[in-house]
């Protein structure tokens, strides 16, 4: 018998990762069965569960797929010091991720928000999801405190603000621009972008003085 390649093993399965992340996306997580992902990827069941024992690891595959392309984003675009402006960096980590997995139904959008918020969902029931999804939370949160902190050193930020607040609101901008593609349609990263530069350039008031 033929030795099969590494590249041919490799091949079928990102096809079932990436059929299987397709149907969750679609249909989420407890709707979509073993014979589902089968009839997706047009595989028999020997084929499949050579890579995959079933559709918990098959979960567990793309959630840490997913949230190692979030990591490794962030970690390439803050690289130099200082990081670009809040803005780029927002736009730069969002547009990479939004990449990482081929459109629902080959339209073009992408499939990573819908993917994305089956995996928040997730984390309710399963204790597990939830145990990985907050230490990769308290990762990217540490990261970004040192962004911001890299911002302040440069003057780019106030130094009286809050390093872990600025880290929180950025990555809460992000995660609620993730929701709003996956329940209401795709947008451009362009339109958080120019939000986060209209709020950046409101001026101090006394009223807002007061206010904080």
């Amino acid at each position: 018998m033929a030795r099969v390649s590494q590249e041919h093993l490799d091949a079928r399965r990102r096809q079932i990762l990436d059929g299987a992340a397709r149907l969750f996306a679609r249909n989420g997580f407890h709707a979509t069965s073993m014979q589902d992902v089968l009839k997706e990827v047009d595989l028999s069941a020997g084929a499949v569960y050579r890579y995959f024992t079933g559709k918990d690891e098959l979960i567990a595959a793309i959630v840490k797929e997913v949230l190692g392309e979030i990591r490794a984003a962030f970690a390439d675009v803050t690289r130099q010091s200082p990081p670009p402006p809040p803005d780029i960096l927002v736009g730069l980590v969002l547009g990479r991720t939004l990449r990482v997995w081929p459109s629902l139904n080959g339209d073009g959008e992408p499939l990573f928000p819908r993917l994305m918020l089956q995996v928040w969902a997730e984390t309710v029931r399963s204790d597990e999801l939830a145990a990985v999804l907050a230490d990769v939370y308290t990762e990217l949160r540490e990261r970004w405190v040192l962004a911001v902190e890299a911002y302040q050193e440069a003057g780019m930020m106030r130094s009286d603000a809050s390093a872990d607040h600025a880290a929180r609101t950025m990555i809460a901008a992000v995660q609620g621009f993730i929701a709003q593609q996956a329940l209401f349609g795709a947008a451009p990263v362009e339109v958080l972008q120019d939000g986060l530069r209209a709020l950046m350039s409101m001026p101090d008031t006394p009223e807002r003085s007061q206010l904080g």
